[in-house]
């Protein structure tokens, strides 16, 4: 296809836009500006022969910043894309060059990117070629897709291996920050440890950085500090009523600093985060004054239309308050320990658990409900992700046993393609309607 074919459909789907959220808060503005800047500094460094990771979410970044290795999420690039209303452009091209439509678009939409025959008309001047690619199989398609997309580069790829339970815990975010060891069987942590291990030797080889453990300590500390402030944040919401904030002030300004995590700025942005929010509760203000329901948000941001939970604000006096982001960051990711490298093996060994499996993720988020005072649940189920769609049955269960209304919706957080606004704001209207018992204000 022609270049200038490729400019009209890049015009033609960058004007179908999402709704933008209303920014309350000072901390998200902050927080995605500084990204925004990071970014354009990075492309800066990588063209002065700077290396560069491309790196899944669920890979140990830690290990990077130990070694002064500039990183790119994958997940975060397609948050990015979605956001700007590249995706449907960028995933039209995926299937233009024969991928199917149904693969997963949250982790291949950085391969979609890849097919621009213009790149640097991407976010931000677009994706700046990468040194070397990691991933963990945490799933069929992540394996394949980023060995495509190393491929499509030409960059060497390391593939993590990802290891899985044998035994269910109780309530493991209370044993996650110091009790990790009876958490989490020795066979997964020591195998990671020797993966992690591997994974260090590549990234020297590969970039000519060494690991600099003394750092690694360091940045250990700073991620703890800023799971601290996450915890504090969100048992403040969670203990205010009405809610001082909604989704669409924390997910930004909780997200960013995660990419950014093992940095004195991410700790200080998690800071900056608690203390708006507390100044908002000693102000007395709230999303809503007359807040008549409290609401959550399972599964992963609607990236293109964040302004979407707002509707519900005006319409019913209703508040998306709480999110897979901020209270995964409150429980998951603090870690206390005398051997680092084990300590952060015991960060991702059940990261996936938390978040896919029941009941390591059914009883977590049953939890946070009643902890939150939670009227009822959206779990947002994107159909192509084996990972996000997988359990999903035993996630109803859980809060039907617990007497909490829970309302399934199947779309994709980054693909606005088969979206309808009008139709799935339909459904939460008579989901709040009939199942929670509110009315229109």
């Amino acid at each position: 296809m022609p270049k200038a074919k490729y400019s009209t459909e890049r015009q033609n789907h960058h004007s179908q836009k999402g709704q933008a959220s209303e920014k309350r808060l000072k901390t998200p503005k902050l927080a995605t500006s500084y990204q925004k800047e990071w970014f354009l500094q990075l492309r800066e460094k990588v063209k002065n022969g700077e290396p560069l990771a491309f790196v899944n979410a669920d890979v140990p970044q830690e290990i990077f910043r130990a070694m002064d290795i500039p990183y790119v999420v994958n997940q975060w690039w397609s948050s990015v894309c979605s956001a700007k209303q590249m995706s449907p452009y960028y995933l039209n091209l995926l299937n233009e060059h024969g991928y199917r439509q149904d693969l997963c678009r949250y982790c291949s939409l950085s391969l979609a990117s890849a097919f621009d025959p213009e790149p640097e008309k991407g976010p931000w001047g677009g994706l700046p070629k990468p040194t070397v690619a990691v991933t963990r199989l945490t799933c069929d398609s992540q394996s394949k897709i980023f060995e495509l997309w190393s491929k499509k580069f030409g960059v060497d790829l390391y593939s993590l291996e990802n290891t899985v339970p044998r035994q269910i815990p109780d309530k493991w975010w209370e044993l996650a920050p110091n009790q990790w060891e009876a958490l989490f069987e020795p066979h997964r942590l020591d195998y990671m440890v020797e993966d992690f291990k591997g994974l260090i030797r590549f990234l020297e080889q590969k970039t000519g950085k060494v690991f600099n453990e003394t750092k690694f300590k360091q940045v250990l500390t700073y991620v703890n500090e800023q799971a601290e402030y996450n915890r504090r944040t969100r048992d403040l919401i969670a203990n205010s009523s009405p809610s001082p904030v909604s989704i669409t002030d924390t997910v930004p300004a909780v997200m960013v600093p995660q990419w950014q995590r093992g940095t004195k700025w991410a700790v200080d942005i998690a800071k900056n985060l608690y203390e708006e929010v507390k100044e908002q509760v000693n102000l007395g203000k709230a999303v809503v004054p007359k807040e008549k329901v409290r609401l959550m948000w399972l599964g992963r941001g609607l990236w293109f239309n964040l302004g979407f939970y707002q509707h519900f604000e005006k319409k019913y006096d209703a508040v998306f308050l709480w999110s897979i982001y901020l209270a995964l960051a409150a429980d998951a990711y603090a870690r206390y320990g005398d051997d680092p490298l084990r300590t952060l093996a015991s960060r991702f060994a059940g990261m996936e658990d938390m978040l896919h499996m029941p009941p390591w993720n059914s009883s977590w988020y049953v939890e946070e409900a009643k902890r939150n005072g939670i009227h009822g649940a959206v779990h947002i189920i994107s159909d192509s992700c084996t990972m996000s769609a997988g359990g999903t049955y035993f996630v109803k269960k859980a809060f039907e046993e617990a007497g909490i209304p829970l309302l399934q919706l199947h779309a994709d957080p980054v693909d606005s393609r088969g979206w309808d606004n009008n139709v799935m704001t339909a459904k939460i209207d008579t989901f709040i309607e009939n199942e929670i018992g509110v009315n229109p204000c």
